[in-house]
């Protein structure tokens, strides 16, 4: 396993992050292909024997089951100073319910404050390493916002902030006003990046490596279209409404970078998925793409893309077939 600092901060971690988004009970939450308590153990027992040290989860995975099977298996198999748990807040742990109660979601002082006492309980942890705002509230003052998070920061409940996708200016102005009140910053994006999905490269991307923010991109291999070639369907891929929104209307000219991909590791004689992978790995910025798993020999495949080096003749293939997609991702 490669190790690498998060930005510009002095946290090592792995230069993979296991999602956890596939770990949760079926019947907690919108995602019927989660994986419950046994069957979630292998893969995170194989990320941790592979040296695979940071985890990202979130409060409304599952309604908040993926918080407690990593929590669970983390604990069976790891050391926690040797472990960097990462988890996010904005959407309430219930909303697979329906709409939430008040104060339930966003970032009010009350929601950031209530939302991290709830994820450590799940957690079984009295910290985690990197905690994240989901989304952008619309609904709260960032300055209300940005001293919540401090306030979590200073009580030792988190050792840094980071934020996930929205828009370069919202997250310019978060820097500002926490610069400018000496509040904690954001030390790192988890943003949506993969060959699918290039628009985090206009403004997103520039702006994190200017200031030295470490990049997590989410879903690098498009929830799983990168792996396989065009038509192969898959249960998750079936039931996923909300990526299948990410790609309306793109497909004919998604098809091309798909068939590209898959020329590609044909020729290499490597999973597609590798080749996907080891594309997002190629970005400057990006300290550790966020990768999911079902099964434990799909962390093979993305351990082993650590390995390959695209050449600048492939990257150009694969870059070349995009066209510029509606901006989504951030709700």
């Amino acid at each position: 396993m490669q190790y690498v600092k998060l930005g510009n901060t002095g946290l090592d971690i792995s230069r993979l992050c296991l999602g956890c988004m596939t770990f949760g009970e079926p019947d907690a939450g919108t995602h019927p292909w989660t994986l419950g308590e046994a069957d979630s153990g292998p893969i995170i027992r194989r990320a941790v024997d592979q040296g695979i040290n940071f985890f990202d989860t979130a409060n409304s995975y599952s309604a908040g089951t993926s918080e407690e099977i990593l929590g669970k298996w983390l604990k069976a198999y790891t050391r926690r100073d040797e472990t960097v748990i990462a988890t996010k807040v904005f959407y309430p742990a219930n909303m697979w319910q329906g709409d939430a109660r008040p104060n339930e979601k966003g970032l009010s002082r009350k929601a950031i404050l209530s939302g991290i006492d709830a994820s450590l309980r799940r957690l079984g942890t009295d910290y985690v390493d990197l905690y994240q705002i989901h989304r952008w509230d619309y609904d709260t003052p960032i300055e209300e916002t940005m001293e919540a998070l401090h306030d979590v920061v200073k009580a030792g409940k988190a050792r840094y902030i980071g934020a996930s996708s929205m828009f370069a200016w919202q997250f310019a102005k978060a820097q500002q006003v926490a610069a400018a009140n000496g509040w904690s910053r954001f030390v790192s994006m988890q943003n949506y990046l993969n060959l699918l999905y290039r628009e985090e490269e206009r403004e997103m991307i520039p702006l994190c490596r200017d200031q030295g923010i470490g990049l997590m991109p989410w879903s690098p291999l498009a929830r799983g279209r990168l792996t396989r070639p065009q038509g192969q369907q898959t249960a998750r891929i079936q039931s996923d409404e909300s990526g299948a929104s990410f790609f309306a209307g793109t497909e004919v000219e998604d098809g091309k970078v798909i068939d590209v991909v898959e020329q590609v590791a044909q020729a290499r004689g490597v999973p597609m998925a590798q080749v996907a992978l080891a594309w997002v790995l190629n970005t400057r910025g990006v300290s550790a793409p966020i990768v999911g798993a079902s099964k434990p020999e799909q962390l093979d495949d993305a351990i082993a893309a650590l390995e390959l080096t695209l050449t600048r003749d492939e990257i150009a293939r694969l870059e070349a077939p995009y066209v510029p997609h509606k901006v989504t991702g951030f709700k």
